[in-house]
Parts: C-alpha cells; sequence; structure tokens
C-alpha cells in the first residue's frame, strides 16, 4: 500500500504510552484523519477510555514496553487486527526526579529502561511489519536531550540515547522504503510535567528555569507539531521549533547550565536528602501516573 505524503487515511498506527497526554491525544488527532489506532501500554483501563472516545477505529492492547513478550503479543495481534502496521509511535516514557547521588536506584535505571531500550525494543519488534508497508517509525525524544538539566541525569541520558539511536536507524533501513523520524518536544503540560512541577524540591528547581527554556506549553502546541510531523514522515520534528535553533549550539549548554546551577543546586541538593528522609527515595524519586505504573 503506497504512503502517500501529507495523509494518514486508512493508515494503522501503533502508539505506546497512549493512555493519556501526548499517546492519547496524538491517537484521537490521527483516528480524526481517517487512521486507524493501536493504543499500548500499561495503563490498560485509562487506554480503553481513549478507545472508547476514539470510537470503531481505535483498539487498546496492554503491554509493557520493557517486556519482548508482552511487546511482540501486542504488536502480532495488532498487524492480525488491522490487517497490518504502517507508523509506529515510540511514546511510552517517564520521568524521576532526584540528585545521582541520591536517588532510588531502581527509579532511576527504571527510566533508561522505559524511556530508551522501551523504544528500541518497540522497533525492533514492529519493523517487520512496518517494512513491508514501507512506512514509518517516529521516537520521542525531548528537549532533555539537547540540554542536561541537574536532577535528569537519567531522563536527559536516556533521550539523548533516543536521538542517538534513531539517527543511526534512519541510515539502517532508509534502502527499506522505512523513514525514521525522532521529536524533541519541550516542556507540554502533561501529566508527568503537572507531576514534577508538584514535586517539592524539583518542582521549584524547574520553576526556576530562565525564559523559554523553562516555559510549559499547552498540549494541543505538542499535537499540532506532531501530527503535521508524521503526516509527512519527518525526520525531525521540534516542538516548538526554537528547540531546534538549540542544536545549533548545543556544545555551549553545558556550561551555560553549570553557571546556572551554581547558585541553585546546593540548597535543593540538601533539600533532596531531606524529602528522602521524610518520605523515602522511591516516593521521593516517582512522577506521573505513568511512572508509577512502570514502577510498581
Amino acid at each position: 500500500m503506497a504512503f502517500l505524503s501529507g495523509s494518514v487515511k486508512n493508515k494503522v498506527v501503533l502508539i505506546t504510552g497512549a493512555a493519556r497526554g501526548i499517546g492519547a491525544g496524538l491517537a484521537e488527532r490521527l483516528a480524526a484523519d481517517g487512521a486507524k489506532v493501536a493504543l499500548v501500554g500499561l495503563e490498560a483501563d485509562e487506554q480503553q477510555k481513549v478507545a472508547d472516545r476514539i470510537g470503531p477505529a481505535a483498539k487498546a492492547w496492554e503491554a509493557d514496553v520493557t517486556s519482548w513478550e508482552a511487546l511482540e503479543t501486542a504488536t502480532d495481534e495488532v498487524a492480525e487486527h488491522f490487517g497490518g502496521i504502517d507508523i509506529v509511535i515510540a511514546n511510552a516514557g517517564i520521568a524521576t526526579t532526584g540528585f545521582v547521588r541520591s536517588v532510588d536506584p531502581a527509579a532511576f535505571e527504571k527510566v533508561i529502561e522505559v524511556d530508551l531500550l522501551g523504544v528500541w525494543r518497540t522497533f525492533r519488534v514492529a519493523l517487520p511489519h512496518v517494512i513491508e508497508r514501507k512506512g514509518y517509525l517516529l521516537a520521542i525524544s525531548s528537549l532533555a536531550a539537547i540540554t542536561h538539566a541537574p536532577g535528569m541525569a537519567n531522563y536527559s541520558a536516556a533521550k539523548a540515547g533516543v536521538e542517538a539511536f534513531c539517527n543511526s536507524l534512519r541510515a539502517e533501513v532508509a534502502h527499506l522504503g522505512v523513514k525514521v523520524g525522532v521529536a524533541h518536544p519541550t516542556w507540554i503540560k502533561t501529566d508527568l510535567v503537572d507531576s514534577a512541577d508538584t514535586h517539592p524540591v524539583f518542582g521549584r528547581l524547574r520553576s526556576g528555569m530562565p525564559g523559554l527554556l523553562g516555559k510549559t506549553y499547552p498540549l494541543g502546541v505538542a499535537l499540532d507539531c506532531l501530527e503535521a510531523g508524521v503526516k509527512r514522515r519527518a525526520r525531525t520534528i521540534h516542538v516548538p521549533r526554537w528547540v531546534g535553533a538549540l542544536k545549533l549550539i548545543r556544545s555551549f549548554l553545558p556550561p551555560i547550565v553549570e553557571l546556572g546551577a551554581r547558585s541553585r543546586v546546593p540548597a535543593a541538593d540538601r533539600a533532596a536528602l531531606e524529602d528522602i528522609a521524610a518520605r523515602g527515595a522511591r516516593e521521593s524519586a516517582v512522577t506521573g501516573h505513568g511512572g508509577r505504573a512502570a514502577t510498581r
């Protein structure tokens, strides 16, 4: 089936992490444009609510992106139900908060397992189906892949890894007619960001980020950019566009971040230790419904 640029009509789109936020919103947008959407993720009840809102063009599957068996089963069932898979959007992602010296180790590593290895597993399992349709793979990275803030070492590393992974994969599958894209959203008003903002230590640290680097954008801004990018099978999607400009100066960003951290991190470091003592390392680290589901 030919992939017409600018259209997702009758295309089968598999989206991971589709229970809420970007994943759910993008599923609704693409279904409204004529796509058939498969919602894959941990939060089965929430995903089913999204599928019910969309109607017959959507179906939900419960699967953990860190499980080969669960992903393979879900992907095969999606292909059988819809007759194939044209587009895969690896959106499943979680975040924790914490400094490297004191963050809960299991919560820290779970972010890398979900946000980076989850993308690799999702794409690897789905590739045979996408190759057959000469389709499109899109991974959701982040502004954090470009600007590496304190308290986000695992998230920044995972999202930078996603970008590098997609760049390599793109060159590997181009001759097969498959396009690969990577998206870099800044702070978007989702459950994940809202939860981080209410953290007693790291919410204040994030709110102190200067200018555009600390600005939170409505979900609709991200959905507009991502929907347009999926339709043109874009290699990069920046949300919003100024994020792309940061790539041109990314080698200068770490010293700038370090300079800004000098006056803010010492107090936050002490506050983080106090929060861990009061609430426990795991509770202090985990943010968002998705994060809680993944680290149960």
